[in-house]
């Protein structure tokens, strides 16, 4: 991997593909091109990249519904996510999933879910596997802070905790649970206290500066890998945009939203990169690439195939209509 500046630029590009790619998700979803729910990660770009840099191949990640960031920082093409958006078949779930349900097996990105918090428990499950092969594997799991509230979270840490199992849980804490503040919904400000509960390490940090989120998550991550038992992280962010694209995100005012963008992600980076000595032009190159690979995404996803039906039916149905009934049928 590499380091120093070279690995802060690949973080700056990691993160600009991100905002560009969510950006003109925005765009597809209000030109009717996008249907169902659309999740902006806009704001939080700096803890998918950083954590996905503290991961190895054969590392396992399970996001919630709002999963485009982290699917993109671990490799996926932006091609494939835009496609899944539009419900094409070139997507990474061949159109099926749609915004809430990437996935992408080949660079370890075991799925959006969801479910508020249905999916702590599958991971732990995951971790459980590679324990039991001693592969010494890795998984993190990401959520938000509402969903600490959900039973599926605490029977998932309980399990974690009492097996020492190999895994990360990250808290992106990004203010709101959809619309509401988190004192209306959290007798406590620090959700790193919940760790205590299930004899596991916890960490709190705020997630805008994209070395300290590697820093952080790669000590987690590593404690794991060593059979030291898993670790509750809670990561301060805020997302720019509402819950999804039908959220006008009125709960929040104007001030509050601006002073929070001081601390954007790729703002922050960006300076890092000038006082390490990154000249405006190998920002600008940086950006002109991502611009063209976003726009080609794009356009390789209006020009795809729709979504098959046959596709849904082997992968998603099991019922009479299989593909070796359907085979049988035909003769």
């Amino acid at each position: 991997m590499a380091s120093g500046r070279d690995a802060l630029l690949e973080h700056y590009r990691a993160m600009y593909l991100i905002r560009r790619f969510e950006e003109e998700a925005a765009r597809a979803y209000a030109q009717g091109k996008i249907g169902g729910f659309l999740h902006l990660y806009i704001g939080q770009e700096a803890i998918a990249v950083g954590a996905a840099a503290a991961l190895r191949e054969g590392d396992q990640v399970f996001q919630t519904y709002r999963d485009h960031g982290i699917s993109l920082a671990l490799g996926m093409s932006a091609e494939k996510g835009m496609a899944e958006l539009m419900g094409k078949d070139t997507g990474c779930s061949r159109g099926m999933g749609g915004s809430m349900h990437f996935f992408d097996k080949e660079h370890g990105f075991m799925g959006g879910w969801g479910i508020v918090g249905g999916h702590v428990a599958v991971a732990a499950g995951a971790a459980f596997k590679s324990k039991y092969l001693g592969d010494e594997n890795v998984t993190l799991c990401f959520f938000g802070e509402g969903a600490t509230n959900i039973g599926g979270f605490h029977e998932g840490l309980s399990l974690a905790g009492l097996w020492k199992l190999p895994i990360v849980f990250i808290c992106e804490n990004n203010q709101y649970a959809m619309g509401t503040p988190m004192k209306r919904t959290s007798a406590i400000s620090d959700l790193t206290l919940k760790a205590q509960g299930y004899g596991m390490h916890g960490d709190r940090f705020e997630g805008y500066d994209v070395k300290v989120v590697h820093e952080r998550v790669k000590q987690a991550v590593d404690r794991a890998r060593k059979g030291e038992g898993p670790t509750f992280i809670e990561i301060e962010t805020y997302r720019f945009r509402g819950h999804s694209m039908s959220d006008p995100a009125k709960y929040r005012s104007r001030a509050e939203l601006e002073e929070r963008k001081k601390k954007d992600p790729l703002v922050i980076t960006k300076d890092q990169l000038q006082q390490a000595g990154a000249t405006i032009e190998d920002l600008d190159n940086i950006e002109i690439q991502v611009e063209e690979a976003v726009k080609a995404a794009v356009k390789a996803a209006d020009d795809a195939e729709p979504a098959k039906e046959s596709v849904m039916f082997d992968s998603v149905m099991a019922t009479k209509l299989g593909p070796q009934n359907r085979e049988e049928a035909a003769r």
